[in-house]
């Protein structure tokens, strides 16, 4: 009787603990699976679609299928391939330049307006310069491209302002600059674009420097120079990858600006993969392809960022 009784009670304790084991897990389950749905709709499976089309070499959206192989990689990195357009990475390199060149004016510019913001600003005024400085973000890239279009072309606000300053000048006439459709325009229009990620994440960063490290080496007789780079630039490094990081992705695949403010000599590869989805090519391989090479390329720089870079400045930018 009591060996009956052990093992009923045996089993109820069983039972107990499976339900209680079942609840645990079904509550994260619950919690997750939205966002986990999510991302396996319009995360995962467009990426292995766009991974499977580019292993068809050619393939355009008249074919129903061909051969799976590696023409389409091989047409843009391999120079021994017959159909090997140096094009390809020349448009690549260009857009790994503009990137790196902007990430560069962003972090020149940015992080003097990120110290003042966080070190020597009125506390009581920093958020309100803080959401003035971002205030450009909350209008859309297009309409702000638009806005350096009627800046800088030839009849534009810029050169109407050269000509007007020569006025005062006698007898020296300042030449007008051709500003629209060139690298320099580019370059202006994303550094204007995303200047403010970097003093968002810059600003966060400065924010926790330890001001009594400052003031301990100012009475050691250290320089403000020798401060600066001793003690602030090495205590906001990771902020500074992080912000790097940020605007270099960003920049590399945006469309909008080098689309409009650059013109058809600054192709990059956001536009060189629209061309072969919705324009005259219409080579879904091959624009399939660079879209995967662009992935690997922005997760490569991710894994950088979340390794190197300040996470919690991030989160707070």
């Amino acid at each position: 009787m009591s060996v009956s009784l052990g093992k009923g009670r045996f089993k109820e304790l069983g039972k107990t603990r499976l339900g209680q084991g079942l609840r645990k897990l079904l509550g994260p389950i619950a919690l997750l699976s939205p966002a986990g749905i999510w991302l396996l709709l319009f995360l995962v499976l467009p990426t292995l679609l766009i991974l499977d089309i580019s292993l068809v070499p050619g393939l355009r959206p008249e074919d129903v299928g061909g051969a799976y192989g590696l023409g389409n990689y091989s047409q843009v990195f391999n120079p021994f391939d017959v159909n090997f357009d140096p094009v390809y990475l020349q448009v690549i390199w260009r857009s790994l330049y503009y990137a790196a060149i902007s990430t560069l004016a962003c972090l020149v510019l940015g992080f003097p307006v990120a110290y003042w913001l966080a070190i020597m600003a009125p506390r009581r005024w920093r958020n309100f310069l803080v959401v003035a400085f971002i205030l450009p973000l909350w209008t859309s890239s297009l309409l702000r491209a638009y806005a350096w279009i009627s800046i800088l072309r030839p009849t534009g606000l810029l050169n109407s302002f050269i000509g007007w300053l020569s006025s005062f000048i006698p007898g020296v006439e300042l030449p007008t600059q051709s500003w629209l459709y060139s690298a320099t325009a580019v370059f202006i229009g994303l550094t204007y674009n995303f200047l403010p990620y970097m003093v968002l994440i810059l600003y966060a960063s400065l924010e926790k420097l330890d001001i009594s490290l400052l003031e301990a080496a100012a009475d050691l007789g250290a320089t403000p120079r020798q401060t600066f780079w001793k003690i602030t630039v090495p205590q906001t490094l990771p902020g500074i990858a992080a912000g790097c990081l940020l605007v270099f992705i960003t920049s590399m695949g945006d469309f909008v600006v080098p689309t409009l403010l650059g013109g058809a000599s600054s192709t990059t590869i956001s536009r060189l993969i629209y061309n072969q989805f919705l324009g005259i090519t219409r080579n879904w391989g091959l624009g399939s392809a660079l879209s995967m090479v662009m992935i690997l390329a922005v997760s490569l720089a991710i894994s950088l960022l979340l390794k190197y870079g300040d996470r919690d400045s991030v989160k707070e930018a």
